[in-house]
């Protein structure tokens, strides 16, 4: 199957429509969602000798089906936290955010910044880096003016994709500057298990699905763990 660039994160794919165990992978990933369907991720190779790759995940540029079902997966892992805000992580993590707080009936979001307003506290910062962006460079933000809304509550952190553990691992620290501690993590991907170490108490976080980090065949990628 040949894709377009655009044509990644559009459609949901039936249960079984690609396969994902024991194959090597040509081009794109086939992520499954829990309930069978299935999305197909474009392979990106990682910076270093070409060895290895991830299935990227890009949900600004994702069909408003896809986003629909990456939220409603997030909320069916959470609802029963009973999450009183949701904080989204930027970027990828703010649409994603927004449609877990109004599944969950909240009018708005708190939303953390990586552009730096004037009214900010230096306190309430951290500087950022993550597997697609390893050389760093950006600080993450919370308004200072967002605490009261914070304060003493269940909070849900929405990202898109943990993958190192590195730029989540700062969020969190950035939050307990704050005083917050969420009582979970949602996230729509899952990316290896590398982040395990990098997060404490990682079993809070919750991802509607996982890809591997894939390593170099001679014909594609294949999952490591995967040798079928």
């Amino acid at each position: 199957m040949i894709l377009e660039p655009h044509d990644f994160w559009q459609t949901l794919f039936a249960p079984g429509s690609f396969p994902v165990a024991g194959v090597t992978h040509r081009g794109f990933y086939p992520a499954t969602l829990p309930d069978g369907r299935q999305i197909l991720l474009p392979i990106r190779v990682l910076p270093g000798d070409g060895g290895q790759a991830v299935a990227s995940l890009i949900v600004n540029q994702a069909s408003f089906a896809v986003l629909d079902a990456l939220a409603d997966g997030m909320v069916s892992l959470w609802r029963e936290a009973r999450p009183e805000v949701v904080i989204g992580v930027p970027t990828l993590g703010l649409p994603l955010a927004e449609g877990v707080a109004r599944r969950l009936g909240h009018s708005r979001v708190v939303a953390l910044g990586t552009s730096r307003k004037f009214w900010y506290d230096p306190a309430l910062s951290e500087p950022l880096k993550s597997i697609t962006t390893p050389g760093g460079g950006k600080d993450i933000y919370l308004d200072p003016r967002m605490l009261p809304l914070l304060s003493g509550k269940r909070v849900l952190l929405v990202d898109d994709v943990v993958s190192s553990g590195s730029s989540l691992a700062a969020v969190l620290r950035l939050l307990e500057k704050a005083g917050i501690e969420p009582v979970g993590i949602a996230v729509a991907m899952e990316q290896g298990t590398r982040w395990q170490q990098q997060i404490p108490g990682a079993d809070r976080i919750r991802g509607v699905f996982r890809t591997p980090i894939l390593e170099a065949d001679a014909d594609g990628f294949r999952d490591p763990g995967d040798r079928a």
